[in-house]
């Protein structure tokens, strides 16, 4: 039985353990887990059946895969504790701090760790989520089968080389947010012509994850999707129209050049 442990147990962490629990994922794998706060730990454990320990150290020596999700500047804090004490070789990590990638961990650790740099994003709770790794690694061919075991049966699980890590992490990682917002745009101008607000919420859910959904099983670049809407002299194109009139995709790269511009 394989034992994964979490260094840190926030909300990414939780949406990990809530999507393999909603995908019946890593259902034999004993997990523990420590945080700063361990009343808070406790409580949220206990929900998810996972096992609280009191110290970084316990989930360490007792881990085979080691998730890496506290911030990122306490690492080398935390693993000062007890790195020239354990057997890396022996231990399979995943770390999930932005920011930190191959170069990073192979400074930190000696020769011999299995290590991975990955970024998820917070729709993996529900089974639906992305995860981006990097493609510059430590692991075994063994070990990424572990990787694709625990992360592809709740996210899409996409490979990306060092320099375009941050990027692809903002993408994924950020774009929920961006997601968010246009759902909640589009549901209020449902309201404003007399939609029931759950109903337009349900509405632009629905339609934004079937059309993600449709792009990824057809693998249908976005414009040949919009284009198939978009009757010649039709009411869609005249939306479309003012979305560019708006300046509606120049607003979605400014956001990404902003989160890029501020790492």
């Amino acid at each position: 039985m394989t034992t994964v442990g979490f260094l840190g147990f926030g909300n990414m962490a939780t949406a990990i353990v809530d999507g393999w629990r909603s995908t019946h994922t890593a259902e034999d794998a004993r997990i523990l887990a420590c945080a700063a706060h361990f009343d808070a730990l406790q409580d949220k454990a206990q929900q998810r059946g996972v096992e609280a320990v009191r110290t970084a150290r316990d989930v360490v020596d007792a881990a085979d895969v080691l998730i890496v999700a506290v911030k990122p500047y306490q690492i080398e804090g935390i693993f000062s504790e007890f790195l020239a004490d354990v057997d890396w070789s022996t231990k399979l990590i995943i770390s999930l701090a932005a920011g930190k990638l191959n170069s990073f961990w192979n400074e930190l650790l000696p020769d011999g760790a299995r290590h991975i740099s990955t970024i998820p994003n917070t729709p993996i709770a529900i089974g639906q989520g992305v995860v981006v790794a990097e493609d510059a690694h430590t692991l075994t061919d063994a070990d990424l089968e572990t990787v694709r075991a625990l992360f592809e049966p709740i996210s899409t699980l996409e490979f990306v080389d060092s320099a375009h890590v941050s990027v692809a992490g903002t993408l994924a990682g950020c774009g929920p947010a961006y997601a968010a917002m246009f759902m909640e745009a589009l549901a209020d101008a449902g309201v404003k012509y007399g939609l029931q607000r759950a109903t337009a919420y349900r509405l632009a859910a629905g339609m934004i994850a079937g059309t993600g959904a449709l792009q990824l099983s057809t693998g249908l670049a976005p414009a040949v999707m919009k284009d198939a809407v978009c009757s010649p002299g039709g009411t869609t194109i005249q939306g479309v129209a003012a979305l560019e009139q708006t300046g509606f995709r120049g607003s979605v790269i400014s956001a990404i050049d902003a989160v890029e511009s501020s790492r």
